[in-house]
């Protein structure tokens, strides 16, 4: 694990950049779309990017032959139709297998610390070997095995040359491409961040009155805050907890009680597109969304102390969800390459 350099210091409000910023990494840059600050970006101490390098990932992200069966991309999950989510509850792997979780969205992992829904990555080179390696995704008996793959296919030789200085395949480098090209899926310049940098026009009506529900009555912003609107940290909602075995989410990693059943906060980034809901994709719509936490969330011996009953007015949930389509923005970099190596 590389460890992080945190290019500044983000404050933990529902706020934004007020204009677009670029992120500087050793020679390299990366402009940002308004609302995204270059203080709350995560890059890897001494490790400056490089053009070839993000070129290299996005192939190797849209690159199904990265799986045991050839069928399976990372994209296959993270499908940027659908705002880097997927848009079944359960994503399907190699042979149609089920994976535990909804993939959750890809999207802004420049700005987001530990990974997965139970946090068990610290960075994102990390997470690449779980979905690589999981029998349930992509199933790859061993990282020599994606290296191998990934070798046999001439055309990726002179795009490692580029990226590294020589040809050499081996998975460290697979997983710092793929994460780099990863931490330039960024999504901003929504109609909040252009409202929120002054554009007075840029949110309807219902979308404001969203906003002072977000930021009053619906709580929302106690976790989901911050330019990603996202705390960071892990709640039991109660979803899942009724299951003959739930899933433990964050316990799994820490074995300690208070974590039974808490999931990553997601980031609220082009939640519109992202649909179903939650970790295990059981929410279908936004409106159901709304109404889990309008309850309180599922009662459990474990719910987050920040869950209660809102008694949310019809307006108010219809002017919630406008709210939250008023936070889809363009992603950048986000389109596959014109053709894979051969």
């Amino acid at each position: 694990m590389r460890a992080l350099l945190i290019v500044g210091v983000a404050t933990l409000v529902l706020g934004v950049a007020r204009a677009g910023e670029t992120l500087r990494v050793g020679a390299w840059s990366l402009p940002l779309p308004v609302g995204l600050p270059a203080a709350a970006a995560r890059w890897p101490a001494g490790d400056a990017p490089s053009p070839a390098r993000i070129e290299l990932g996005r192939a190797l992200f849209f690159d199904p032959r990265l799986s045991r069966d050839a069928t399976v991309a990372c994209a296959s999950c993270h499908d940027p139709a659908h705002g880097l989510a997927d848009p079944r509850p359960r994503s399907l792997g190699v042979g149609a297998a089920a994976s535990r979780r909804h993939a959750p969205a890809a999207v802004n992992r420049l700005f987001s610390a530990a990974q997965f829904w139970d946090g068990r990555a610290a960075d994102l080179e990390t997470q690449l070997r779980f979905p690589l390696l999981d029998p349930h995704e992509m199933a790859m008996p061993s990282t020599d095995a994606v290296a191998a793959a990934v070798r046999a296919v001439p055309g990726y030789a002179p795009l490692f040359a580029a990226a590294y200085g020589d040809a050499r395949v081996d998975f460290d480098r697979i997983a710092r491409a793929l994460a780099d090209y990863e931490r330039t899926l960024v999504s901003g310049d929504s109609p909040f961040d252009r409202f929120a940098a002054g554009d007075a026009t840029a949110l309807s009506p219902a979308a404001r009155r969203g906003l002072t529900a977000f930021r009053g009555r619906g709580h929302c912003a106690t976790c989901h805050l911050g330019p990603n609107f996202t705390d960071e940290r892990f709640h039991n909602t109660g979803i899942g907890m009724a299951a003959p075995a739930p899933d433990l989410g964050r316990w799994t990693v820490t074995q300690r009680d208070e974590d039974r059943g808490a999931f990553k906060t997601p980031t609220l980034r082009n939640v519109a597109q992202t649909a179903p809901y939650m970790h295990d994709g059981s929410l279908a719509t936004l409106a159901e969304v709304i109404a889990h936490y309008d309850a309180g969330g599922l009662r459990n011996a474990w719910l987050s102390r920040e869950l209660q009953p809102l008694m949310l007015s019809e307006q108010e949930r219809r002017d919630l969800i406008a709210f939250l389509a008023a936070l889809s923005g363009p992603i950048a970099n986000a389109s596959p390459p014109s053709q894979l190596p051969r």
